[in-house]
């Protein structure tokens, strides 16, 4: 400590607090500092982490580098391509997925957080410091449209490179830089509201999920029918990954909820694997890669009939979550926009309706039922909140339908539960009225800006993913190549 600078060390990790005014250190060890601002004045501090075996930069001028950095800020966000009703939101969305990216290696975490519960004093509470394979898709398309294309390569390029290797040990979850090693621990302490257990990592990265082939494959053929310059390792990786589904696309999984009872024939799970080969044919078809598509149009016209025969319930005109099961899952709603059917399709219409009147809590969509029958196949204590991406792919699946003015009331609901700077976690206890679950959730974010550019034109996520290439996709690959997008870091 030299009076405006104090450094503290606990193992690993030194943190340094910079100041304008001078320190003193208190015999509890506790850094004091008593100064006066006038009227006009200013006073700077800087808390910052230095790795191991670094130097901290030089204090410098702490209002100079706020400034700085709120002029690279501004450039970043003024390239934002939206310029619709929903603007201010969209931003605030955008630049909360930029800051849960890790820069060095374009990976993108669900929440900057650990354990927050999705049931006050449950045992629902998850380490979400990872990056999911099955945000993939919604990523990339959230910042392709928005025009951020330095930022969706990057996130293409970690997905390629963290799947790499044998299929049969593709992971649902790695770390930011590709780690494979997500090893559950929990720790003996209390959580938020007095929430247990409090978990360091997470066992759900060793589980067995089909849906991770189709949003890999579809998130891979969604950039290049964007344009974004191609990855020469990509389609090997993607065949890789189309024979192993081939063999195993009939095994029962653990589902895009990551259950913890017993695997079952999860029916999102089996329309993942056909959308996983619907892309493989269209690579062929559309960009000319090197593979047996005609076999692979069999493999696809299967994995349908399968689908529609067993995880379709003609009594209730409804979907539903598993073969032989009554129960609902609201990520049926994303079969229109992974094109398996078109969103005017009676089925769909019937699957709409279903999770309207059985799902909804409050206007807001649950995930799944949380008792008899469905917690079974949950393996955990019932209870939870309502799931914010969910009921934007209502939404979606509304404007899909051509009923905008249904989307658009959803959607604004929604933007009302965001906290006093625009923030959104996982979930919402509609009794309680308060948000749940770790904070701030990507994919609540990213679900928002898809939803807010699919209310503005034809051409949105939505309509793109459902149709393969969308409007403002093509219109990209007519005018040329991508331009850079990101200012110079600060």
């Amino acid at each position: 400590m030299d009076g405006r600078r104090a450094c503290a060390l606990a193992g690993p990790d030194t943190v340094f607090a910079d100041a304008d005014v001078p320190f003193t250190v208190a015999d509890d060890d506790v850094i004091l500092s008593e100064f006066e601002v006038g009227e006009g004045e200013r006073v700077g501090l800087r808390l910052q982490w230095v790795p191991p075996r670094q130097s901290p930069s030089a204090p410098g001028d702490i209002a100079e580098v706020i400034a700085k950095t709120t002029r690279w800020w501004q450039e970043w966000t003024g390239r934002c391509g939206y310029r619709g009703r929903y603007r201010t939101q969209v931003i605030r969305s955008l630049i909360t997925l930029k800051a849960l990216t890790y820069a060095p290696s374009g990976g993108m975490v669900a929440a900057a957080t650990t354990s927050l519960p999705e049931r006050l004093g449950g045992v629902r509470n998850w380490d979400y410091r990872y990056c999911w394979i099955r945000d993939a898709t919604f990523t990339l398309l959230s910042l392709l449209d928005a025009g951020y294309v330095d930022e969706a390569a990057a996130w293409r390029e970690w997905l390629v490179r963290s799947v790499a290797g044998r299929p049969e040990h593709m992971q649902l979850m790695y770390g930011v830089e590709g780690e494979r090693r997500v090893t559950e621990t929990e720790l003996d302490l209390p959580g938020f509201a007095g929430s247990r257990p409090v978990r360091i990592g997470n066992r759900a990265g060793e589980q067995f999920q089909l849906d991770v082939y189709g949003e890999l494959m579809d998130a891979v053929h969604q950039a290049r029918a964007c344009g974004l310059p191609p990855d020469e390792n990509a389609w090997q990786v993607q065949r890789a990954l189309l024979d192993f589904l081939e063999g195993h696309w009939r095994e029962p999984d653990n589902g895009i909820w990551e259950t913890r009872g017993p695997r079952r024939d999860f029916t999102h799970s089996k329309v993942m694997a056909w959308t996983a080969v619907d892309r493989a044919v269209r690579e062929v078809e559309e960009f000319g890669m090197d593979g047996p598509a005609e076999d692979w149009k069999r493999l696809r016209q299967e994995i349908f009939q399968e689908v529609c025969e067993r995880g379709y319930d003609a009594d209730r005109g409804t979907f539903t979550r598993y073969y032989g099961s009554a129960a609902l899952d609201a990520a049926l709603l994303l079969i229109p926009q992974v094109g398996f059917l078109p969103a005017t399709d009676e089925r769909v219409r019937g699957t709409v309706a279903a999770v309207e009147r059985e799902l909804c809590r409050d206007g807001f969509v649950q995930r799944y039922g949380t008792t008899g029958e469905a917690a079974d196949a949950d393996g955990l204590p019932p209870g939870e909140g309502a799931f914010l991406a969910c009921t934007l792919w209502l939404a979606d699946c509304h404007i899909l339908a051509g009923d905008t003015d249904r989307g658009r009331a959803l959607l604004e609901r929604l933007l009302g539960l965001a906290n006093d700077v625009g923030l959104l976690s996982e979930e919402y206890d509609t009794a309680h009225r308060r948000l749940l679950g770790n904070f701030p959730q990507a994919l609540s974010h990213m679900s928002l800006v898809n939803t807010a550019l699919n209310l503005e034109r034809r051409g949105g996520p939505a309509h793109q993913r459902a149709r393969g290439e969308g409007s403002a996709a093509a219109d990209r690959r007519r005018d040329g190549p991508w331009p850079r997008t990101s200012p110079a870091r600060p």
